[in-house]
């Protein structure tokens, strides 16, 4: 989930950098990041059930509950919008928020983000 996120960053930052038109690579990347972070939730989901839960484990569901809708917007508006009207910027935008809302999740378990 991780390299995805940092392959739509890196692609995004290109294209924004190099001033490219927005093309099909980017949806896909983001599409790809937003479903691994939906791929983690299930498998979360699926932990719950198996473990104790503690006002912890509230406070990272959450967290990560609003990092895979900010996930998932950009790519759904982005569909919808014309061709010429799509562009970098959200994708690096959102992406950037998700991740810091995961590392916010993770913190709320009292983990370290790194390590």
């Amino acid at each position: 989930m991780l390299l995805a996120a940092l392959a739509v960053l890196a692609y995004g930052l290109l294209g924004v950098v190099r001033g490219r038109p927005f093309d099909e690579r980017m949806r896909k990347l983001g599409a790809i990041f937003a479903m691994a972070l939906h791929t983690q939730i299930l498998i979360g989901v699926g932990l719950l059930f198996t473990g104790s839960f503690s006002p912890a484990v509230s406070g990272h569901v959450l967290t990560m509950l609003f990092a895979a809708a900010v996930a998932q917007v950009v790519p759904s508006v982005m569909r919808r919008r014309p061709p010429e009207a799509r562009s970098y910027a959200p994708y690096l935008v959102s992406t950037a928020v998700a991740l810091a809302l995961i590392a916010f999740g993770v913190m709320a378990l009292g983990r370290p983000v790194l390590g």
